[in-house]
């Protein structure tokens, strides 16, 4: 759980969150840290969500923390989103009262957060590290080399589901608690990513773009105050009722490319 400061009442000072503001793009020491606007708290920039103001007023959050302008950070948790807009922290931190937080900008970064996960399992389909289609996946799991985490849609079938943990359990047994099972896109969301008409069940297999698509999942995750752990997060769930797709037939869509070579180097915000 994200700390919060001992007086969750209390106000920070004008000067203390001035301070925290960057210098803008290209300025300030290399390697520096960031403090949080709400725990006050100093953290590495990997490990915050950038926040700048649009040329309208607005507080945009800056996922890849490449926008220019001064920028205001926070743990990335709905939590401490919430806090922020309830104190008005970035109308003080900015320095001025037109600084605009839009009321939905937790769901606005979760919706951000996700399309960057769907961008990274693009670029790991591209790169060769994404088998699709329930035979193969479980062929994958099956095989020596064994798969860097599973990948079913959440509104894929529970029996399909329960099929895919007896396949790991026979291949992991009590160790299947290390294999993630990511389940946070929809069959069409999947089928986006992939260029495909139909998928339920997929899963990463070793290579360039896996680390960058699981570093993702768990800042997905994690902003959603959702378990990261491959055991908390997948393993438990298969029983759960969901509809009745299956995906043993997949099918590429008309005109989707299929390359290697994209590189995903496993930065969820893209810092250089």
């Amino acid at each position: 759980m994200v700390p919060l400061p001992e007086d969750p009442t209390a106000e920070a000072p004008e000067a203390e969150l001035s301070d925290a503001l960057d210098a803008g793009l290209g300025r300030g020491r290399q390697g520096a840290e960031r403090t949080c606007l709400v725990t006050r708290t100093k953290h590495p920039p990997g490990d915050l969500i950038r926040f700048v103001l649009s040329p309208d007023g607005e507080v945009v959050a800056d996922l890849r923390a490449k926008l220019p302008g001064r920028g205001a950070w926070l743990t990335p948790t709905r939590a401490v989103v919430a806090e922020a807009l309830k104190k008005r922290v970035f109308q003080r931190a900015f320095k001025t009262k037109d600084a605009a937080a839009p009321a939905d900008l937790a769901d606005r970064i979760a919706e951000g957060l996700r399309a960057d996960l769907r961008q990274s399992l693009s670029l790991a389909n591209k790169a060769g590290c994404v088998v699709a289609g329930f035979a193969k996946v479980e062929a994958a799991i099956g095989d020596k080399a064994g798969v860097a985490a599973v990948i079913q849609a959440h509104d894929g079938s529970a029996d399909g589901r329960r099929k895919i943990a007896a396949a790991l359990h026979r291949r992991h047994a009590g160790a299947i608690s290390r294999i993630p099972v990511i389940e946070s896109l929809s069959n069409e969301e999947l089928g986006v990513a992939l260029g495909r008409d139909h998928v339920i069940h997929a899963a990463l297999v070793a290579g360039v773009g896996s680390s960058g698509c699981l570093a993702r999942w768990r800042r997905l995750r994690s902003f959603e105050g959702l378990a990261t752990t491959a055991e908390e997060a997948g393993s438990t769930r298969y029983g759960q009722t969901a509809s009745d797709l299956h995906d043993d037939e997949v099918t590429d869509s008309p005109g989707a490319q299929q390359f290697a070579g994209s590189r995903d180097d496993g930065n969820p915000q893209g810092l250089d």
